[in-house]
Parts: C-alpha cells; sequence; structure tokens
C-alpha cells in the first residue's frame, strides 16, 4: 500500500522529496552504488518503492527537517504580522472607502443633472417668447457636463494609480516569497543533503543489493476447474479433463440358492 503522505512530512514539502528522488535516479549512473540501475529494477520501479517507504526515509534526515520547518516559521512570521496590522478597520480604510464611494457617484450625479438641465433649458428656449430662466438653466447643464467630464477623469487616474499599486506590492511579495532569508536556504540545502545521502541512496542501494528483487505478488486468476492433487474424481471429469475414467466397479452380490433347490451335491442320501 502506497503512503500518501508521511507524519513527519508537511504537505508543502512532497513535492521537493519527489524532486530530490528524481534527480538520483536520473544521475544514478554517476554513483557506482547505484549503477545496477535498469539491470535488476528499472528507475520507474525504485521510484515505486521510494515513495511507498516516504516515511521510513524521510525519518532518517529528521533533525535536519525539524530546523528547517522552525527557520522556516521564524522567516514567515513577521509577515504574518504584517498582514494582520492592515485590518480594514482603521480611519484610513474608511476614508479610502468614501473617496471610492464619492469617485463613482459624482459623474453618475452630475451626468443626469447635466442632461436635465440642458434638456429642460433647451426647451424652454423654442418657445416664443422663451421664459427668462432658461438661458441660466442650459449654462447650469453644461456647467454640470464640465463636472461631468472632470469627475471621469480623476476617476480614471485614481484607478490607474490603484492599478499601479496594487501591482508593484504583489510583485514585492512573490519576490520575497521566493527569495529565502540566508537562514532558510542553509536550512533547507542541509535537510536536502541529509535526506539524499542518509535516505534515498541508501535505500535504492539496498533495494538493488537484493537478489530477488522486491516481492511481487502474484496476480490472482480465477479459475472455473477444480486444481488436480495427483487423482482425479470420475464424478468431475469434464470433456477437456484428459482421457475419461474408467467405469466404476459395481459389485454383486452371490446367488442365493435355497436348499430345496441344491445342486447334486445337496441330494438326499
Amino acid at each position: 500500500m502506497q503512503m500518501n503522505s508521511a507524519p513527519h512530512l508537511l504537505t508543502e514539502d512532497r513535492p521537493e522529496y519527489e524532486r530530490l528522488l528524481d534527480d538520483a535516479l536520473r544521475h544514478a549512473h554517476e554513483r557506482p552504488e547505484l549503477a545496477a540501475v535498469g539491470q535488476r529494477l528499472s528507475a520507474a520501479q525504485l521510484r515505486t518503492m521510494a515513495l511507498a517507504a516516504v516515511a521510513l526515509i524521510t525519518a532518517t534526515a529528521a533533525a535536519e527537517y525539524e530546523q528547517y520547518v522552525k527557520a522556516r516559521d521564524q522567516a514567515r512570521a513577521p509577515t504574518r504580522d504584517t498582514d494582520s496590522g492592515t485590518a480594514p478597520d482603521g480611519p484610513g480604510q474608511s476614508g479610502a472607502g468614501i473617496g471610492a464611494v464619492v469617485t463613482v457617484l459624482t459623474p453618475m450625479l452630475a451626468g443626469t443633472a447635466a442632461a436635465i438641465f440642458l434638456l429642460v433649458g433647451y426647451l424652454l428656449k423654442m418657445l416664443e417668447p422663451p421664459p427668462a430662466f432658461a438661458g441660466p438653466m442650459v449654462d447650469a447643464g453644461w456647467f454640470f457636463a464640465a463636472v461631468t467630464a472632470a469627475a471621469i477623469l480623476v476617476a480614471a487616474i485614481g484607478l490607474l494609480i490603484a492599478a499601479l499599486r496594487n501591482g508593484s506590492t504583489a510583485l514585492s511579495a512573490r519576490e520575497a516569497h521566493e527569495q529565502l532569508p540566508d537562514e532558510v536556504a542553509l536550512a533547507k540545502d542541509a535537510w536536502r543533503q541529509a535526506l539524499l545521502e542518509r535516505g534515498i541512496v541508501p535505500f535504492l542501494r539496498d533495494a538493488l543489493a537484493q537478489p530477488a528483487g522486491p516481492a511481487i505478488p502474484a496476480q490472482h486468476r480465477p479459475t472455473g476447474r477444480l486444481p488436480k492433487v495427483g487423482y482425479s474424481r470420475p464424478d468431475f471429469a469434464g470433456p477437456h479433463e484428459g482421457p475419461a475414467a474408467a467405469p466404476r466397479p459395481t459389485y454383486s452380490s452371490p446367488d442365493f440358492t435355497s436348499p430345496d433347490f441344491g445342486g447334486p451335491e445337496h441330494e438326499p442320501d
């Protein structure tokens, strides 16, 4: 039964174990103790065996792995504290929310007012004589139209600045995640080296040293005929079992002769 994870190996480090195993099998010809790869056992068979024994192999480098996980958790701790400190509860966050609402609503309201004032003002100017307030309504309509254009321009500039800021922040976070600190990198290299030299390579060497190879259970093939154990029963012999068995000997009782019908040796004197 193949094991998918080891108790002391985190899920995020499972791909690293598999990459290290694949690298060892790929460069097996460079190690004299692994020169028999492909002769008795193939690389695929060895990989399957090593994945099934991941708990046994990784236990050989448990100390180095513990140091690596500890250093990695310590390096991630400041990032978690910084992320938790940027919760949307401060006044800056509410101010940014109000500004976003104003930026969105201003073009809509100003544009609606401009359309209403311009439409009503030009309709009033068509009257004879035009009312005195028709001109001011047209002027108000053009004012709101200018406000709409300015609001749209401000909103576009704000969206562009926000996109650039978010892109730079995401890039910085990705670079910080990919570039491990020196302590974490050294601990990871020590774990990889110990896992390779004390776990993976010795396991592959021992697997290749077995004279009979891995014990692979034979595939069960059901059969519809009874197994033969040195004799065959006539009652169960079919047409494909070979020559037909000899007929079963019959039992016949001796003829019974009464005293009245005896032979010459029984005649009365």
